[in-house]
């Protein structure tokens, strides 16, 4: 064994003593009067406020307002500029908020050019990702939660001789996604290429979805699959 498995294991008083040494910081502790913690939380808090604002007004909005074609009123991000590859069509409507950091890819050999469109009062959490060649359409009034990927474009053909030779994926393996209004898609879930979700639905989290949704429907899973009916769709 090294030196530091040696001591790690042994109980010799010097070993002990070496130990306590290194685990002395982890353990220390300073004590935090209210009078005093208090004050300097809420200089802390009004400072980060001044710092969030000036941040998301003057810098994150700004620049993804630049990339878009066209946007509605009330647009609102978060503190984190876009990150975004490749030359599309971003059109958003009005009340849009990005809350996060997100990151949006175009792929433009499949359509010219290809385009993102989301309906108005639709939201994106942190770290979603979209991946576009030729559309992805989303409704309004969807809520779209942290880290949800969706593209319609897969990056790579399934042919192992094309995918070896690096030949990108062909135009027919390209199928445009479509989400419609009022749709709640949790943390984490995958849409695939070609999907179509229906209005009203809710796609639980982590879910993969590579097959349509009837509106009205909540699915979950990996591949997704239906697993109740919203209960005003069960009475209509």
């Amino acid at each position: 064994m090294d030196l530091r498995q040696t001591v790690a294991f042994s109980d010799h008083w010097a070993a002990r003593s070496l130990k306590a040494v290194y685990r002395a910081p982890r353990r220390f502790s300073i004590p935090a009067p209210r009078f005093l913690i208090i004050p300097l939380r809420a200089a802390y808090e009004f400072l980060r406020g001044i710092a969030y604002f000036l941040l998301r007004v003057f810098w994150a909005e700004p620049m993804f307002k630049s990339y878009c074609t066209r946007y509605g009123k009330n647009l609102h991000t978060d503190i984190f500029a876009p990150w975004i590859e490749g030359k599309g069509e971003i059109i958003v409507g009005d009340g849009f908020s990005l809350l996060g950091k997100c990151s949006f890819k175009f792929a433009a050999r499949y359509a010219h050019p290809p385009r993102l469109l989301v309906g108005d009062h639709t939201g994106f959490g942190h770290l979603c990702s979209f991946t576009v060649g030729k559309e992805i359409r989303i409704g309004k009034h969807c809520r779209i939660a942290s880290g949800v990927i969706m593209f319609d474009a897969s990056g790579h053909p399934l042919d192992p001789a094309s995918r070896l030779r690096g030949d990108p994926a062909p135009s027919d393996d390209v199928r445009p996604i479509s989400i419609g209004d009022n749709v709640w898609i949790g943390r984490g879930a995958a849409i695939f290429p070609g999907v179509t979700i229906g209005d009203n639905c809710v796609i639980a989290a982590y879910s993969v979805v590579i097959g349509d949704v009837p509106p009205n429907t909540i699915v979950a899973g990996n591949p997704a699959r239906k697993t109740g009916v919203l209960a005003h769709a069960q009475h209509a």
